[in-house]
């Protein structure tokens, strides 16, 4: 009898451990801070994807975490370009504001031996969670910058600026990592410094044949200069960009170089492999993981196991890779039984690269659906509206679609909020997105975005509160080539200043709401509301230009505020060797991962 007793009053109380266990046995979260694995692909277009209306590549594990969570049609980047896209992702501000936006001709981080790239003292949602007691980690590619003033000081490393564990290419995957692919970098350059040093190695022989043959009188010391510039014109051209794929090319483990140049081949197992271990390490804390995968930035991979098997060629097997690659990494999460306190995100930087084709390969570049343009184009849609896929089991409804404006920057805000991170902060230009993930609310906070060809104002978009309508304002667009075309075919990419771009006085008009491929101009004949929203959206710029330390009275709203250096000026961006990361003793920098488990 006393033992039936204590049997019915611990009944209740092995009710409550069992109800307070969480997830394991009533799928419900308990109250403690929940884990975040951000996936982002990169220059994938927002046709590619099965969930956003493509039935030709198949995209299943994609598909899967859209109908198991929440899909956003508006989801817009920074910019256009990785560089920017991804300093405005991490820092939840437009990347002018940290100076990652170029008012020139190069818009990203060419060399890993430059000086620029994300500045230190700037605040990303890594460095926000690690201050909550998070363990962060990025695997995959970084691409705002290494080193500031000597070789290994590591200022713009990801562990200087929040993440706790890196592996992962410091800079991207580019075309110059794989030979016989040609070269992405400075390729005008390249061509002139090429030519120079001919010409010098050609002169320098023909007076010495003079010389030899008695035909005229030459100075020693005239050949002595001669041969002296061609060693100079050949190293200025040979060491940087031909030895290109040794210097940028190169995986690195936290702040040591582990692998140098890269073996590309085996790179999207190794990647996927460090991401899966970094999860089942922390599995028992919480931890931020950032997946920024190699894909599908051309070269594209030539995997066995994907090779041929899609309907679109080369690009089309590296896309249903990626998909494999989620699925992977979603099952990692599933079997450690993380769901239901996992908030998972897929993504990609910005829209697929419409002029990267060949003859050989077809079209390297994505697909943007019907949105008009693509990478490195300006305010156009194709090059910034991004898949966006948020799954939470428990927390966010399956199946969910969301038509608002929302940004990539309001990744920021949302992870500072379910971190319960109050803190002060700098200012953002991003909104916490659990209102509208979880439907408490039915509108965005971003009535107004603005969007960056390169450190200019090129487009506004506004979403009146009394209207479904979402107008967009073009100040300027890139020029296309050919003319007609539908990019620019003679640079690869466009560019965003002087005889480049077209300024249009009045700007150009569109009702994204009614036209999303931008192709059906409004006037005031065709639009009741025509004057006010040029009005309103002058009225927006001047706010916005107001919120830039010292630039309130300046009508360049590009001009860089005293306060922040600009990181992608020539100076910063070109190579210096005694910046370069190096396995070994530089210049004989060289090396392979050891394939030991870490």
């Amino acid at each position: 009898m006393p033992g039936l007793l204590r049997s019915a009053m611990l009944a209740p109380l092995l009710l409550y451990l069992l109800l307070a266990a969480g997830s394991d046995v009533t799928g419900e979260v308990v109250d403690k801070n929940p884990n975040f694995v951000f996936m982002m692909v990169d220059d994938l277009g927002i046709g590619d994807i099965g969930c956003y209306g493509n039935n030709t590549i198949r995209t299943p594990n994609i598909d899967r975490l859209a109908s198991e969570g929440v899909k956003l049609t508006q989801y817009i980047a920074a910019a256009p370009l990785c560089t920017p896209s991804r300093a405005a992702f991490m820092t939840g501000r437009y990347p002018l504001r940290s100076g990652m936006a170029s008012t020139g001709s190069v818009q990203v981080l060419l060399f890993l031996g430059g000086s620029g790239g994300l500045p230190p003292n700037e605040t990303t949602f890594a460095k926000r969670l690690q201050q909550q007691g998070y363990t962060t980690g990025l695997v995959g590619k970084w691409h705002l910058g290494v080193n500031c003033e000597s070789r290994g000081d590591h200022c713009h490393h990801p562990n200087q600026l929040g993440f706790s564990y890196f592996y992962g290419l410091p800079f991207t995957l580019f075309n110059d990592c794989v030979p016989g692919e040609g070269s992405d970098v400075l390729v005008d350059l390249q061509l002139t410094l090429q030519h120079l040093t001919l010409m010098l190695g050609l002169g320098l022989f023909t007076m010495v044949c003079v010389h030899l043959c008695g035909v005229l009188e030459v100075s020693l010391w005239l050949l002595v200069l001669l041969f002296l510039l061609c060693i100079v014109a050949a190293a200025v051209w040979y060491v940087p960009f031909v030895l290109l794929r040794t210097w940028n090319c190169i995986i690195m483990r936290n702040q040591d170089v582990i692998e140098q140049p890269m073996t590309v081949e085996t790179l999207p197992q190794r990647l996927l492999t460090e991401a899966q271990k970094f999860i089942r390490r922390n599995a028992d804390r919480p931890f931020l993981l950032f997946f920024s995968l190699a894909h599908i930035h051309t070269p594209l991979f030539t995997t066995p196991a994907f090779a041929g098997k899609s309907r679109h060629g080369r690009y089309g097997d590296n896309l249903e890779e990626v998909d494999w690659i989620i699925g992977k990494i979603t099952e990692t999460v599933d079997l450690l039984g993380l769901a239901n306190n996992t908030l998972m995100h897929f993504t990609s930087d910005h829209g697929g690269h419409l002029e990267d084709a060949d003859s050989l390969i077809g079209q390297k570049g994505g697909w943007n659906s019907i949105y008009k343009g693509g990478k490195a184009m300006g305010g156009w849609e194709g090059g910034i509206r991004v898949p966006g896929i948020f799954r939470w089991p428990g927390r966010l409804a399956a199946g969910r679609v969301v038509d608002e404006p929302t940004s990539l920057m309001d990744i920021y805000p949302t992870l500072k909020y379910l971190a319960k991170d109050t803190q002060p902060d700098r200012h953002l230009d991003g909104y916490n997105l659990m209102p509208l993930l979880e439907g408490k609310t039915a509108r965005s906070e971003h009535e107004f975005m603005f969007h960056y060809c390169g450190a200019y104002l090129n487009a506004v978009r506004w979403h009146p509160s009394d209207s479904d309508s979402i107008f967009k304002v073009h100040f300027f667009t890139p020029n296309f080539f050919p003319p007609g075309a539908g990019g620019c075919y003679d640079t690869k990419v466009c560019l965003c200043h002087g005889q480049h771009v077209t300024h249009h006085n009045p700007p150009l008009l569109y009702d994204l709401f009614h036209d999303p491929s931008e192709s059906r101009q409004l006037t005031p004949e065709t639009e009741s509301r025509y004057a006010e929203i040029l009005e309103q959206t002058a009225r927006a710029v001047e706010r916005h230009k107001s919120t830039f330390p010292g630039k309130e009275d300046s009508d360049d709203i590009c001009a860089q505020s005293n306060s922040v250096q600009n990181q992608m000026s020539w100076e910063k961006i070109l190579w210096r060797p005694w910046l370069q990361p190096c396995c070994g003793t530089f210049p004989f920098c060289g090396c392979k991962e050891d394939k030991k488990p870490s």
